[in-house]
């Protein structure tokens, strides 16, 4: 169905206070690169005994210290 096609008539209008709640990019995902990445041993095998997600638990704290540095430079 062409988007031409969609009734939007039974949706009620957003108010101010969701706009002010919104959060925008929320549900987006950051496209990811595959690298090679020399990383210490100890470090590697200290995130690996956290369990499984290791490598998403390495990207969040990299993904911190980069915003800190945008808001901090």
């Amino acid at each position: 169905m062409p988007d031409e096609q969609i009734d939007y008539s039974d949706i009620p209008a957003a108010t101010p206070e969701q706009w002010r709640e919104a959060e925008r990019g929320r549900f987006s995902r950051p496209v990811k690169q595959q690298l090679t990445l020399r990383i210490d041993a100890d470090v590697i095998a200290w995130y690996k005994s956290q369990g499984r997600g290791y490598q998403t638990r390495i990207n969040e704290v990299l993904r911190q210290a980069m915003q800190e540095e945008i808001k901090h430079p």
